[in-house]
Protein backbone atom coordinates (compact mmCIF):
# COMPACT_ATOMS: atom_id res chain seq x y z
CA UNK A 1 0.00 0.00 0.00
CA UNK A 2 1.17 3.38 -1.03
CA UNK A 3 1.22 6.27 1.74
CA UNK A 4 1.22 9.81 0.66
CA UNK A 5 1.20 12.85 3.15
CA UNK A 6 -2.12 14.62 2.64
CA UNK A 7 -1.40 17.97 0.98
CA UNK A 8 -3.64 20.96 2.22
CA UNK A 9 -1.60 23.87 1.09
CA UNK A 10 -4.67 26.69 1.97
CA UNK A 11 -4.87 25.90 5.47
CA UNK A 12 -3.43 28.70 7.27
CA UNK A 13 -0.12 27.41 8.99
CA UNK A 14 1.91 28.98 11.34
CA UNK A 15 5.30 28.77 9.94
CA UNK A 16 7.58 30.46 12.44
CA UNK A 17 7.56 32.86 15.81
CA UNK A 18 9.99 34.44 17.22
CA UNK A 19 10.27 37.78 19.60
CA UNK A 20 7.74 40.35 18.86
CA UNK A 21 6.70 38.26 15.50
CA UNK A 22 4.51 35.49 14.59
CA UNK A 23 4.61 34.15 11.02
CA UNK A 24 1.64 32.49 9.33
CA UNK A 25 1.86 31.03 5.65
CA UNK A 26 5.34 32.89 5.57
CA UNK A 27 3.90 36.10 6.19
CA UNK A 28 4.65 37.88 9.10
CA UNK A 29 3.15 39.69 12.08
CA UNK A 30 3.90 41.78 14.76
CA UNK A 31 0.15 42.91 16.21
CA UNK A 32 -2.60 40.22 17.83
CA UNK A 33 -4.11 37.76 15.38
CA UNK A 34 -7.00 35.62 15.06
CA UNK A 35 -6.38 32.83 12.86
CA UNK A 36 -9.00 29.95 11.17
CA UNK A 37 -7.68 26.81 9.53
CA UNK A 38 -9.06 28.61 6.36
CA UNK A 39 -9.78 32.74 5.95
CA UNK A 40 -8.08 35.46 5.99
CA UNK A 41 -5.74 35.98 9.21
CA UNK A 42 -7.13 39.51 10.53
CA UNK A 43 -6.25 41.41 13.28
CA UNK A 44 -7.36 41.24 16.67
CA UNK A 45 -7.60 44.77 17.95
CA UNK A 46 -6.84 44.12 21.57
CA UNK A 47 -4.89 46.10 24.66
CA UNK A 48 -2.59 43.73 25.42
CA UNK A 49 -3.25 40.68 28.43
CA UNK A 50 -3.41 43.40 30.93
CA UNK A 51 -6.16 45.70 28.76
CA UNK A 52 -8.37 42.55 28.05
CA UNK A 53 -12.34 43.34 28.44
CA UNK A 54 -15.29 40.71 27.80
CA UNK A 55 -15.92 42.19 24.55
CA UNK A 56 -12.62 40.56 23.25
CA UNK A 57 -13.82 37.46 23.88
CA UNK A 58 -17.79 38.00 23.11
CA UNK A 59 -16.54 39.36 19.85
CA UNK A 60 -14.96 35.13 19.09
CA UNK A 61 -18.53 34.00 19.25
CA UNK A 62 -19.44 35.08 15.84
CA UNK A 63 -16.24 33.12 14.28
CA UNK A 64 -18.18 29.92 16.17
CA UNK A 65 -15.13 27.63 16.75
CA UNK A 66 -15.30 24.39 19.20
CA UNK A 67 -11.92 25.58 20.68
CA UNK A 68 -10.24 29.31 21.08
CA UNK A 69 -6.87 28.74 21.97
CA UNK A 70 -5.37 31.75 23.68
CA UNK A 71 -2.08 32.66 23.40
CA UNK A 72 -1.16 34.40 26.34
CA UNK A 73 2.44 36.28 25.03
CA UNK A 74 6.27 34.53 26.43
CA UNK A 75 4.32 33.47 29.08
CA UNK A 76 1.42 31.32 30.30
CA UNK A 77 -1.07 33.94 31.92
CA UNK A 78 -4.82 32.79 32.87
CA UNK A 79 -7.71 35.29 31.97
CA UNK A 80 -10.14 36.23 34.23
CA UNK A 81 -12.81 33.96 34.02
CA UNK A 82 -15.27 36.40 33.48
CA UNK A 83 -13.85 37.92 30.51
CA UNK A 84 -13.89 34.38 28.66
CA UNK A 85 -17.58 33.90 30.22
CA UNK A 86 -19.58 34.42 27.42
CA UNK A 87 -17.73 31.72 25.48
CA UNK A 88 -17.95 29.23 28.32
CA UNK A 89 -21.52 30.20 28.13
CA UNK A 90 -21.98 29.39 24.65
CA UNK A 91 -20.26 25.96 25.28
CA UNK A 92 -16.75 26.69 23.44
CA UNK A 93 -13.80 25.58 25.10
CA UNK A 94 -10.80 27.70 26.00
CA UNK A 95 -7.30 26.77 26.06
CA UNK A 96 -4.96 29.16 27.71
CA UNK A 97 -1.00 28.70 26.68
CA UNK A 98 1.95 31.05 25.50
CA UNK A 99 1.79 31.90 22.57
CA UNK A 100 5.07 29.56 20.89
CA UNK A 101 2.72 27.23 22.67
CA UNK A 102 -0.16 28.00 21.36
CA UNK A 103 1.18 28.03 17.75
CA UNK A 104 2.67 24.58 18.36
CA UNK A 105 -0.83 23.12 18.89
CA UNK A 106 -2.84 25.14 16.85
CA UNK A 107 -1.16 23.65 14.09
CA UNK A 108 -1.59 20.36 15.50
CA UNK A 109 -5.47 20.86 15.82
CA UNK A 110 -5.68 22.41 12.23
CA UNK A 111 -3.93 19.37 10.62
CA UNK A 112 -6.28 17.19 12.41
CA UNK A 113 -9.17 18.75 10.93
CA UNK A 114 -10.18 20.73 14.02
CA UNK A 115 -12.74 23.51 14.21
CA UNK A 116 -10.38 25.83 15.96
CA UNK A 117 -9.40 29.51 16.36
CA UNK A 118 -6.34 30.57 17.85
CA UNK A 119 -5.92 34.05 19.72
CA UNK A 120 -2.32 35.45 19.86
CA UNK A 121 -0.58 37.96 21.47
CA UNK A 122 2.60 38.11 20.12
CA UNK A 123 5.43 37.23 22.37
Amino acid sequence: MKLQADSRDTLNTVTAYGPGWIEINKRRFDTPVLVRPEGDVRPWPVAGFDGFEPADFEALLAERPQLVILGTGDRQRFPHPRLTAALTAARIGVETMATPAACRTYNILMAEGRDVLAALLVA
